[in-house]
């Protein structure tokens, strides 16, 4: 008798991972608890833990790529310890998976769920028949098989791109990689699948060499996530000019009064995301989700903080920061950087997100627009700082530091007025930051 250890659902977002690495060899003894696997997800590469003891068997191999309730190993009873004991039986390893912090939104899926994992990693397991009655397996994903099924396409005609010539997604949705959409075309001479489209040559030798990069699983939720953001989000844009006089005077105050070997002050846009967080506390509608056809209000804000990660965007989550004081969350902000950074963040420390600020002005950008983090109803984008001429209500003219914030907002969710208001009180936060600092 054994336990069945299944793919586990690692983050609110997670559909499939990946078998990086497996800690333990086939046939080793585990215990509950050790270090079993390290497993790659959307959001970042993540070791499990046994939570069963025996004898170790494994289903997946490293490089397999499963959806979440994928049978990946067995543990059975170990052999030779004469009592003929069986392994212990948990709660089921799917149910024991990490879980997002409260106030999370509910899991995105594109019509993966895991309990259709199981269905699916059976189906992976069965043979196919080949040519004089042998038979031959087809490595694919079980979301790629899925999409084969519904799409009629014979996956033994399909040139896999995953690891190890694994058949993937993006192998019969048409979506990236050299094969894309060739799958439901027919094959030609030898088996091979006919080109998707064959670019003029003329026009290809203009390009010169070409080459194709996988993408990272990161990096393909991202891009699924936004183009999901573009296509379902009817969002409109909101623009403000911030005086940040007073927030640049403060912050040299606090540089000046910091003893020697602190931590460095707050950075200004730790300053923006108190002063949203302040005024989500004020506009709850600012600090909802739209799902389902129906308004969610949360009780906690949690502004996730977007950061450039390898080849990628990252957004961390400073928790109830309405809460904290403005040294606690520029603390926490460059700690949550660091580990982006370092490859060492945690799923947790990515869900749970009600608000997002993104801010592009250390590159010198003035404005720019940013794209909805979906549920959210919106998202903030921080612009340069820096000095412009500004009228001033008796005429004249004088040199300002002056910021742009940008304000994208899902209009299911947001109005213009209501948007309005709730950009004008950060402005205001911003231009008496003494209330950042209580």
């Amino acid at each position: 008798m054994s336990s069945e250890i299944v793919m586990p659902r690692l983050s609110d977002t997670m559909e499939e991972g990946t078998i990086l690495r497996w800690l333990k060899r086939d046939g080793e003894t585990v215990q509950r608890g050790e270090e079993l696997v390290e497993i790659e997800t959307d959001k970042a590469t993540m070791v499990y833990e046994s939570d069963v003891a025996g004898t170790l068997s494994l289903i997946a191999a490293e490089g397999d790529t499963l959806s979440v309730g994928t049978p990946i190993a067995s543990v059975g009873e170990t052999s030779g310890n004469g009592s003929g004991s069986t392994a212990e039986q948990p709660a089921p390893v799917a149910a024991q998976v990490a879980e997002a912090p409260a106030g999370s939104a509910g899991p995105e899926t594109d019509g993966v769920r895991g309990g259709e994992g199981g269905k699916e990693g059976e189906e992976e397991e069965g043979e196919e028949k080949g040519g004089e009655g042998e038979e031959r397996r087809v490595k694919a994903s079980p979301l790629a098989r899925r999409i084969a099924r519904r799409e009629g396409i014979d996956l033994a005609t399909v040139a896999g791109t995953g690891p190890g010539g694994r058949i993937v997604r993006a192998d019969v949705s048409g979506e990236t990689g050299p094969t894309a959409g060739a799958a439901a075309r027919p094959a030609g001479e030898g088996g091979e699948p006919v080109p998707a489209s064959a670019e003029p040559e003329a026009v290809a030798r203009a390009k010169g060499a070409t080459t194709e990069v996988e993408l990272t699983r990161l990096q393909q939720a991202v891009a699924r996530r936004m183009a999901e953001s573009k296509a379902t989000i009817p969002d409109f844009t909101l623009a403000i000019d911030v005086d940040m006089e007073d927030c640049v005077a403060l912050r040299a105050e606090l540089k000046r009064v910091a003893v020697e070997g602190a931590a460095p002050p707050p950075t200004y846009n730790d300053m923006v995301v108190k002063a949203c967080a302040l005024a989500l506390r004020e506009h709850p509608q600012a600090n909802g989700s739209y799902r389902d056809g129906k308004l969610q209000l949360h009780s906690r804000i949690n502004v996730g903080v977007a950061v450039a990660a390898e080849g990628a965007l990252v957004v961390p989550t400073v928790f109830d920061a309405d809460s904290k004081a403005l040294g606690e969350i520029a603390r926490e902000a460059r700690a949550l950087a660091e580990r982006v950074r370092a490859a060492t963040i945690t799923p947790p420390e990515l869900g749970g997100g009600t608000f997002t600020v993104s801010n592009l002005g250390m590159f010198g950008i003035r404005s720019f627009t940013a794209i909805i983090n979906p549920p959210q109803a919106a998202i903030m984008s921080v612009g340069a700082l820096e000095r412009r001429a500004v009228a001033a209500e008796d005429g004249s003219i004088a040199a300002r530091q002056m910021l742009t914030l940008t304000l994208v907002c899902d209009h299911r969710i947001l109005y213009g007025a209501e948007a309005a208001r709730f950009l004008a009180r950060v402005r205001e936060l911003l231009q008496t930051p003494a209330a950042l600092t209580l």
